[in-house]
């Protein structure tokens, strides 16, 4: 895992053979969550980003998917009797009618969500699926868009449950919040304030059209 900041990590998926989703480690005073553990037969790019830290998934408080594609969402089976894993409410709600047997162990609304010393925004921002949610992380103006937006993109629309309009509204109001590091659930962060505004203009100025 590289080091994005204090208190924040990153295991980016850099394979250009599989698709896999970039998984993040938040932690302070000792509490840690993790965000998007991707498939589970792709575990080892963050597993290994703990060992090196000499923690394991037993040291993981919550896990968070950001929405219920398998690419962010197998891997939270690994954390049966570790750690609480969480989605949004309504998210759960659609993907109960594709994966009636998964159940999460908490159910999040927008609004502020506490994991014991770390103190989370969540943010509900359809588009890309029915109803993922972003993660912001205000003492650290922190980021984490799941699949809405990327470095120079967004996340794609004809999947299930996909809308258009929708994502552009969830882009919109990302933009509305100071963010010095965007974390976003495939390729590079962005980092830096002026990097993190352009990256916002230039998705909408040219991918707006395309959806």
């Amino acid at each position: 895992m590289i080091r994005i900041t204090d208190g924040i990590y990153a295991a980016i998926w850099r394979s250009l053979r599989e698709n896999n989703c970039n998984t993040y480690l938040i932690e302070k005073d000792g509490d840690r969550i993790l965000v998007d553990p991707g498939h589970f037969h792709l575990l080892r790019h963050w597993e290994t980003g703990l060992e090196k830290r000499h923690l394991s998934r037993s040291d993981i408080k919550v896990v968070v998917i950001t929405h219920g594609h398998p690419d962010h969402l197998e891997g939270a089976a690994v954390f049966d009797g570790y750690a609480k894993v969480a989605i949004g409410e309504k998210e759960y709600a659609w993907l109960k009618k594709w994966a009636p047997s998964w159940e999460p162990d908490l159910l999040l609304r927008e609004g502020d969500l506490k994991v014991g010393s770390i103190a989370l925004k969540v943010i509900e921002t359809p588009g890309h699926s029915p109803a993922s949610i972003c993660l912001y992380l205000p003492d650290k103006k922190a980021l984490f868009t799941g699949d809405v937006i990327f470095r120079d993109g967004l996340g794609r629309t004809d999947l299930p449950g996909g809308d258009g309009q929708k994502l552009k509204e969830s882009i919109r109001k990302l933009a509305s919040l100071e963010v010095e590091y965007l974390l976003p659930g495939h390729g590079e962060p962005v980092i830096g304030s002026k990097e993190v505004a352009r990256n916002f203009r230039q998705v909408e100025e040219y991918w707006f059209q395309f959806i």
